[in-house]
């Protein structure tokens, strides 16, 4: 069996609890994490230590979360008032953690699924989205990585460009995968606006609704947006339930043409 889970930020009793409700056998099936693993939840270690225990059983895509965690251990950004990832960084292995994180992955495409943390803009198919996802990867796990981190956050460039270089093109693309919720027609990114779908600003969509979009037709698996709630369509799954806030974590089935939809509360 497959399952896509949305965002666990540290919820590792509803992640257990959620596994043990889907009967997951590591041995059987494969469970794909749609990124923000940790942060703002009560066990952001202990969920760490679970994913990597099931080896290649479980596929972890990285989120805005997962990232800050990287340029707080770097020292690129303090710790935000609600962040909850102190018990990593105190950890005697630490490093051995953030290693670890660094070689997730940024998108993944399997089972005729997309799958991204957050979106993708209307100027990518799922090539393209694969590929540019493949360079962070490669700048994540580099020799470079502590040099990039100061230049990571910013809300510019907010269009895409096949012409972008360096930090640049870098920097737009983790906005993309890892924070896009709203977009324009022309590409241009919102990463203000955290409102759902119907809060969109004047001229902006979600980015799922763009018209012409390359990546229609193509089903696309998310989390990131809770305000956005649960979406079960044919082609689009998003998956982030507010587990961290109380409401609910989730997981969809994807086996063939069987589509199944798992929820635990999170109270």
């Amino acid at each position: 069996m497959n399952y896509l889970v949305g965002d666990v930020q540290g919820c590792c009793g509803a992640l257990d609890a959620l596994l043990a409700k889907i009967d997951f056998s590591p041995s059987r099936d494969r469970i794909y994490l749609l990124g923000d693993l940790v942060n703002r939840g009560p066990q952001s270690l202990e969920t760490l230590r679970r994913l990597r225990g099931f080896g290649d059983s479980a596929t972890c895509l990285l989120g805005n979360h997962d990232l800050n965690l990287l340029a707080v251990a770097h020292g690129v950004r303090k710790p935000h008032k609600g962040d909850t990832i102190g018990e990593i960084l105190d950890a005697p292995d630490r490093d051995a953690w953030l290693d670890w994180l660094r070689q997730r992955r940024m998108a993944v495409f399997e089972h005729g699924w997309l799958m991204v943390h957050a979106g993708v803009v209307p100027q990518w198919d799922a090539a393209q989205t694969l590929q540019l996802a493949s360079e962070v990867e490669a700048l994540l796990r580099g020799d470079t990585l502590a040099e990039f981190l100061p230049q990571m956050y910013g809300d510019s460039p907010a269009r895409w460009s096949d012409s972008l270089i360096g930090a640049e093109r870098m920097r737009f693309v983790i906005n993309a995968l890892t924070r896009t919720r709203f977009v324009a027609a022309d590409g241009t990114l919102d990463l203000v606006t955290k409102d759902g779908a119907d809060g969109a600003p004047p001229g902006f969509y979600p980015w799922f609704e763009v018209p012409g979009r390359r990546t229609l037709g193509t089903p696309i698996a998310f989390g990131h947006w809770a305000n956005l709630g649960l979406i079960s369509r044919a082609d689009l799954l998003a998956l982030d339930t507010g587990c961290v806030w109380g409401r609910q974590l989730s997981a969809a089935r994807i086996d063939g043409d069987r589509r199944e939809i798992i929820q635990v509360d999170c109270g």
